[in-house]
This record gives structure tokens, sequence and C-alpha cells, in this order.
């Protein structure tokens, strides 16, 4: 028997937690189509990754991803071919290549995180402000939790 307030072990929330996330990618999965784009979960993820760095090379890139180069090379050629991603010369390796969103790959980005927030909101509606706030700060502790496991494992 559990001790009060102890809750239960891990791995049965873990279980729990993977129904939520599933609900979560499938909320969001339809998020990631506006006007007949059509982007993979990886693609989605490598223009991410490219926002949030600046001129970042493609190794960085295929760790931030967690992909080979040859894979995150591949990415990047579909990418390009979209016209969302663009690879210009590095400014300070001559060697290197650095990669850029276009304008068109960020307004993508901006429309796709713009129309998740919508859709969770509603979803978020949904539930008692203090639900919410439950939510809020479990997800906090999550992200916390896992950053220090991380650096813990060298992730």
């Amino acid at each position: 028997m559990d001790p009060v307030g102890a809750g239960p072990p891990p791995e049965v929330v873990a279980g729990r937690l993977a129904d939520a996330v599933e609900e979560l990618v499938d909320l969001w999965t339809p998020a990631v189509r506006p006007g007949g784009t059509r982007l993979s979960a990886q693609q989605l993820r490598a223009l991410n990754a490219v926002a949030r760095r600046p001129a970042p090379t493609l190794t960085d890139l295929a760790e931030s991803v967690g992909t080979t180069l040859p894979t995150a090379s591949r990415l990047c050629d579909r990418l390009e071919a979209a016209g969302l991603l663009q690879r210009i010369p590095h400014p300070q390796d001559r060697r290197a290549l650095s990669l850029l969103l276009t304008p068109t790959g960020g307004r993508l980005l901006a429309e796709i995180g713009a129309r998740r927030t919508l859709d969770l909101a509603a979803v978020l509606a949904a539930m008692t402000p203090p639900q919410r706030s439950s939510l809020e700060n479990g997800l906090r502790a999550f992200q916390a939790a896992r950053q220090a496991t991380a650096r813990r494992t060298g992730e």
C-alpha cells in the first residue's frame, strides 16, 4: 500500500501520460498542414531548430534533431526544395554552410504556432482554472526534471 499522498508509481503515471500525449499529437497534427503544406514531424523539428539558433550549420541541425549528417542533409534538401530553408556560406568558416529560414518558412512556422495555440486554448477553455493551473505546474515540473535528467546523462 502506498503512503498517503505518494500517488501511483512513475511507470503507472507514464502510461497515463502516454495517452494524453497521443491526444495532444492528434490535436496538433492538423496544425502542421496549413494551406496544404505537408511537413513531417522531423521537418517541423528542423525548421524550429533553425529558427531558434542564429545561422546553424548542418552539424548543429543534426545534433538538434538527433539525426546523422546525411539524414540532416536530405532533410535540408527537401526543405530547401519547398522554399522553406536556404543554405548560405558560413560567415566564419568558408568550408561550412549556414542554414536560414526563408520568409516563407518563417511565415509557415508562425501559422503553425498560431493554429496550435488556438487549438490548445480551445481544449484548455474546457478545463477549470484550477485544472489548468495544475496542468501548467505539472508540465513545468516535468520540463525541469527532463532538463536535469538530460544534464546528468549528457543528452
